[in-house]
């Protein structure tokens, strides 16, 4: 079988970079920063969503628009198993309402690099979607700030920029030796949580989000730059501390030095999404009597 298709095989079933616990906090990292004006308007196009009712009853925040705003950034890997969606190829769903189409864009979520086959359009649809927040008409811009927090928090976990032609290390099998529960994983799966448990919201989401933000330094340094070299900046992780180099019993061992050196890793750029996210909201959602049309 090629090696483009095995790599779209992989992404389509595994791949959801970062677990509901990264996106949840890259988004409270990016509310912090927001302007009011910001905020506001994210809320509005939140409440204009099909999906603003769900979102509503299961947020855990003190403030309720947060906590929407919280729970839309996962709704990109909510949808994978929603019915009301369907997979490329596959036969169109019903329209929501305001909704420009229903696939799940399963290969939105990442973006490898030209030597490995050139699959995934994260880049290029951030890009895109940033457009449409800034000039697009209301269902638009509804439509694509979920998938705008998403992205964002996507393109900073290294495995969803690259890898060593092995689907972004979901075909990258490690052992566990700090997990007897599961010892054995892909290492994608491993990087996908290092967050913390999927299902963190409310107080304890606060509680993890305070620990991180006790390790950033050069806050406003980690705001700068563009799409391109955020891109650059995850795949250049790969080259050290993604990928265990010690071997196991069986299979390439995650050792506690790996371990903690992964999360320092993993933090740094939940640090960076979160920050970049705030700043080019700030940008984007300017209110729309005195912004771009």
């Amino acid at each position: 079988m090629p090696y483009l298709i095995i790599l779209l095989l992989f992404f389509a079933s595994g791949a959801q970079a970062w677990n509901g616990a990264g996106h949840r906090l890259v988004a409270a990292l990016a509310w912090q920063e927001m302007s009011p004006q910001a905020r506001h308007q994210a809320s509005a196009l939140l409440k204009a969503h099909p999906d603003y009712a769900r979102w509503l009853k299961r947020q855990r925040s003190a403030d309720p628009a947060e906590g929407v705003f919280l729970e839309a950034a996962t709704w990109p890997d909510d949808i994978r198993n929603d019915r009301r969606f369907y997979d490329s190829g596959k036969t169109p769903t019903p329209l929501l309402t305001g909704f420009p189409h229903m696939e799940r864009h399963k290969n939105w979520h990442f973006a490898e690099p030209a030597a490995e086959g050139g699959a995934g359009q994260l880049d290029e649809r951030l890009t895109l979607l940033a457009k449409d927040l800034q000039n697009g008409a209301a269902p638009a811009r509804s439509y694509a700030l979920p998938w705008f927090l998403h992205l964002v928090a996507d393109l900073h976990q290294p495995l969803h920029t690259g890898g060593r032609r092995d689907g972004g290390g979901n075909g990258y099998e490690v052992e566990h030796s700090l997990n007897p529960r599961k010892p054995f994983m892909s290492l994608h799966a491993y990087w996908d949580d290092l967050p913390g448990p999927p299902w963190l919201r409310g107080k304890q989401l606060a509680q993890r989000l305070a620990r991180l933000q006790e390790t950033e330094t050069a806050r406003e340094a980690q705001k700068v730059g563009n799409v391109s070299g955020w891109l650059d900046e995850s795949r250049a992780l790969l080259a050290h501390g993604v990928y265990p180099e010690t071997e196991g019993s069986l299979l390439p061992l995650v050792t506690e030095a790996f371990d903690q050196q992964a999360r320092q890793t993993a933090d740094q750029q939940l640090l960076r999404a979160g920050h970049r996210l705030g700043a080019w909201l700030n940008r984007l959602l300017v209110p729309r009597e005195t912004g771009n049309r």
